[in-house]
């Protein structure tokens, strides 16, 4: 599903198709100044939701990281209370040392496969939040591009049009031409007739 950007842009691109071009001009168009003002005023206005979005997912990496470090703060803090208790029991110190090291590697292990997933997925909500980013940019980019062409097309078109045009009017004044000659040396007659007449 496009997003509401995504649909302004088209409303845009719709609207400058629909509009008519200036008087003796083939690249200025007519807008009406409201209209496009408040196109534009929705967008900017949705511009910051949309980055708001993506700022959102790529904060969740720190919450996920506190989340993580909390966690492993909490088997350690756990593995110290053990290794004092054992430590507490006298008659049983190296057993109680080397329980106590155990425990505290097993939970040092234990928090950094929490770290390292925490980390793990904070990476993969940033990648996902670029990706999206970019995919919405190459739409916008496909859609400027092909507002672009569409606008070359428009002006290719008029353009030739223009010239059969010209062709056509240049062709009529060239078949125009013996008819003016042979009008002209209808009236020259005339004119030499009624000048003999008058002299008679």
């Amino acid at each position: 599903m496009s997003s509401r950007i995504e649909q302004i842009i088209d409303e845009i691109e719709d609207y400058i198709d629909g509009c008519k071009f200036q008087g003796f001009s083939n690249t200025k168009i007519i807008v009406n100044k409201d209209e496009i003002e408040e196109l534009l005023r929705e967008l900017r206005l949705k511009t910051p939701d949309e980055i708001k979005r993506y700022q959102k997912i790529i904060s969740n990496k720190n919450a996920i990281m506190a989340d993580a470090q909390a966690k492993a703060d909490a088997l350690i803090q756990q593995a110290t209370m053990q290794t004092n208790e054992l430590v507490s029991e006298h008659e049983i110190m190296q057993q109680a040392y080397a329980q106590a090291n155990a425990v505290i590697e097993d939970a040092t292990a234990q928090a950094q496969q929490i770290l390292d997933k925490a980390t793990l997925d904070a990476n993969n909500y940033r990648l996902a939040a670029i990706q999206y980013t970019d995919e919405m940019l190459e739409n916008l980019s496909k859609i400027i591009a092909h507002t672009s062409e569409t606008a070359v097309a428009k002006y290719e078109n008029f353009a030739a049009s223009l010239n059969n045009c010209l062709e056509v009017v240049e062709m009529n004044r060239r078949e125009l031409v013996p008819q003016q000659k042979d009008a002209q040396a209808a009236v020259d007659t005339v004119l030499t007739q009624n000048a003999g007449a008058e002299g008679e």
